[in-house]
């Protein structure tokens, strides 16, 4: 049953599920037990072995599974560093210096998108840096962690997806280079083409120009208005009686010892450590030649996060055992405490994180998303809709199967091979599209591991996430399906841009008729 319409099953079964039940868990089970079955042709046996293999996979792939153990081990040094920064009072010292120095609600919102755009490396380093990072601030002033999951999640993947210098910029560049080798009417290299490709994102435009507008204003829409009103009414920033990923469970003592370079120094290493490791990797894999691009391009992203991780972890562990010598309340007992809540505070994303995994491995066995594909390319469908066509199929493939990647490695070398023979002058705009579509069924897939991880990063339930979230994302998704309609009639990446931002200008005058979301003081 590979490759035909039953191969969409699984992933629509574990998507309705979650959002009906917001048991994520029971939800990818469902959806990995009957891929499993539609693999196996409903063969019990053959379908447990699927199953287990599914699961082993996460760790065993041919060998060490390296990528995925490197990015649970990652997760769980960083609810380690979480812990004993909030051990040795750093939390708490860096909140307060932030009430001293941020002076509004506003300008808490407006350094968490600030710091999204800022860390374009990596998405997944993205989502849990920020988060740690901007936590602390957004709480102090009752920003609802909904709509900081929001924050990271729409200037994580939206930033690296247009940003040459990141994993994902180099990988992409690496396909691109692919498809327009041996294009005759080609004249540009594939670095070229992927900055003229960037702004011909217009998801990623209209998301952007969204998100900075929803953080310097109050207005909020859909069920983020509801967040954002019991947080800013009540000081409750999320629903406690929900599973919250990454949030500590453990009573730490208080105390007035805690210093900002507290959680300053452990995140700064944690960040020149997975960036410098980046780099030395990159450097090794690309042959010892110092090129930017090609560092990048080569760069192990595992290895880089899981050496910034240690460093960042080892560092909190120093910093809260020198306070012993001085702080009542500070001892070698809680150094075991520490590790293990922060341990444990990551066990839920951690499980979530190998179930998507699980359904994704059976998805891409199913090859659902080349029977998505192929639905496209053998149509027979007019070349000025193709872009637009494109950047909903990219959508559907990465919301069904949870994987950005996945869907434009598979789409960008068939729109590639589709516009090269039908329309060359739209080869570019139909690439970004893909792109575009990519990220934006990534910000709405409840199974997205992108998405796990900026609920992790925000301490945010991860359903509340997707479904606050959904609302922009579509909202953004519209704008920017308009401007591939403009672009594949035109040809003209002007009228289409111009289209698309005076959508958004339109947009933003009515949102900001909107009565904004009252603040209790």
């Amino acid at each position: 049953m590979e490759n035909t319409i039953f191969s969409i099953l699984p992933p629509i079964i574990a998507i309705v599920m979650v959002l009906l039940t917001r048991r994520v868990l029971l939800s990818l089970g469902a959806g990995i037990v009957a891929a499993a079955l539609i693999l196996t042709s409903f063969s019990p046996v053959a379908a447990f072995r699927e199953l287990f293999n599914s699961f082993a996979i996460t760790f065993w792939d041919e060998g060490f599974n390296t990528y995925n153990v490197f990015i649970i081990l990652f997760l769980l040094l960083l609810g380690i560093i979480t812990a004993f920064v909030s051990l040795s009072g750093g939390s708490r010292a860096f909140a307060d210096w932030a009430s001293r120095h941020i002076k509004s609600r506003r300008s808490a919102k407006v350094l968490t998108v600030f710091l999204g755009i800022l860390i374009f490396i990596d998405d997944y380093f993205n989502a849990l840096a920020v988060g740690q990072v901007a936590r602390p601030i957004t709480d102090r002033y009752k920003v609802s962690r909904a709509k900081l999951a929001y924050f990271i999640d729409s200037t994580a993947a939206p930033i690296c997806v247009v940003s040459p210098v990141s994993s994902w910029g180099a990988a992409i560049i690496g396909i691109v280079a692919t498809i327009l080798a041996g294009q005759t009417f080609n004249t540009m290299s594939a670095i070229e083409a992927f900055l003229w490709m960037a702004p011909m994102n217009f998801y990623v435009v209209s998301a952007m120009a969204i998100v900075i507008f929803v953080a310097v204003s109050d207005v909020d829409f859909g069920a983020m208005k509801k967040h954002e009103t019991r947080a800013m009414t009540t000081g409750e920033l999320f629903d406690a009686s929900k599973t919250i990923p990454g949030e500590m469970k453990e009573e730490f003592p208080s105390h007035k010892h805690g210093r900002v370079l507290d959680l300053l120094l452990p995140i700064l290493l944690l960040v020149a450590g997975t960036v410098s490791a980046m780099i030395w990797t990159g450097y090794q894999n690309a042959g010892q030649v110092f090129d930017i691009w090609l560092i990048f391009e080569n760069t192990d992203v595992p290895v880089s996060l899981i050496t910034g991780g240690v460093l960042g972890a080892v560092t909190s562990v120093v910093l809260y055992a020198m306070q012993i010598r001085y702080n009542e309340k500070a001892s070698v007992g809680w150094v075991g405490k520490g590790v293990w809540a922060g341990i444990r505070s990551m066990m839920g994303a951690v499980l979530i994180l190998i179930f998507a995994w699980s359904l994704t491995y059976l998805i891409d066995a199913l090859q659902t998303g080349q029977y998505l594909a192929d639905v496209v390319a053998e149509g027979n469908i007019p070349t000025a809709i193709l872009p637009v066509l494109l950047f909903i199929l990219a959508g559907v493939m990465a919301f069904a199967t949870g994987t950005s990647w996945g869907s434009f490695g598979i789409l960008l070398p068939i729109a590639g091979k589709i516009m090269s023979q039908a329309e060359p002058e739209l080869l570019l705009p139909a690439l970004a599209a893909v792109l575009a579509g990519a990220v934006f069924g990534d910000h709405c897939s409840p199974i997205s591991d992108t998405t796990i991880l900026s609920s992790t990063g925000a301490g945010s339930n991860h359903m509340d996430h997707v479904i606050t979230q959904l609302p922009y994302a579509i909202t953004a998704a519209v704008i920017a399906a308009i401007g591939y309609i403009v672009i594949g009639i035109t040809g003209s990446l002007l009228m289409a841009l111009g289209t698309v931002l005076i959508v958004l200008a339109v947009l933003f005058l009515i949102w900001s008729k909107q009565k904004p979301t009252t603040v209790k003081q």
